[in-house]
């Protein structure tokens, strides 16, 4: 008897899930295509933006090698390229490529390239904060304190890595400018962090032992 309503229950499981997929197999079929053309999209674009990755490594690597200081022009158009696809590897290189040849004069289109490089490539947090470091550096010896705050703010104002960096580059930007009492307080700023590079905070031990013990 058991056995006769197990098999009857079987069969009426078997019945409708039939009738499920008869009634329903619009829906699937549907359904189905959708999520294999999903599928397909996802590796198509995967595979998009690989190839697109190698391009861009291959331009690099050619418009450096080939780089001639007598003839930058194209050089100069190739890297400025880059740094605009925002990608976040070689556009980096290709600014940072620019600035340490001296091959933009502008100093207004190296802080555009910047900004590039800030504003709209998906730079990791901190790679994005070393960024906003390298700007202070790159300004340091041409904008007024203002301005060079007005840069560095974003990271003296966190808890990044290049905190300490950033401290310090304003400390000696004050220090150059004969500003002894806000060298000296920011300094001090990077022996009161907890977490201050050591390097950045023995200079600034040296620094305020040596220079600003007054």
């Amino acid at each position: 008897m058991d056995e006769e309503i197990a098999i009857i229950d079987t069969n009426t499981r078997n019945e409708k899930l039939k009738n499920f997929f008869i009634n329903n197999k619009k829906n699937l079929l549907i359904g189905t295509s959708i999520l294999l053309i999903l599928i397909i999209g996802y590796f198509s674009y995967d595979a998009f933006k690989k190839k697109e990755k190698f391009n861009l490594a291959k331009k690099f690597n050619l418009t450096t090698i080939n780089f001639k200081p007598e003839e930058p022009e194209n050089t100069v158009k190739n890297l400025i390229n880059i740094v605009k696809e925002n990608d976040v590897t070689y556009s980096p290189l290709a600014l940072y490529f620019l600035i340490d040849n001296n091959l933009v004069k502008d100093l207004e289109e190296i802080n555009v390239l910047f900004d590039e490089l800030i504003n709209k490539t998906n730079l990791e947090k901190e790679i994005k904060n070393l960024n906003i470091y390298k700007k202070g550096l790159f300004n340091s010896n041409f904008v007024s304190e203002n301005e060079l705050l007005k840069i560095l703010n974003p990271i003296i104002n966190s808890e990044s890595i290049w905190k300490s960096h950033s401290l310090y580059l304003v400390a000696e930007y004050f220090y150059s400018k004969g500003e002894k009492q806000k060298a000296k307080e920011f300094f001090n700023q990077i022996l009161a962090l907890p977490q201050a590079n050591n390097e950045i905070k023995l200079a600034s031990k040296k620094r305020l032992n040596r220079d600003l013990s007054e």
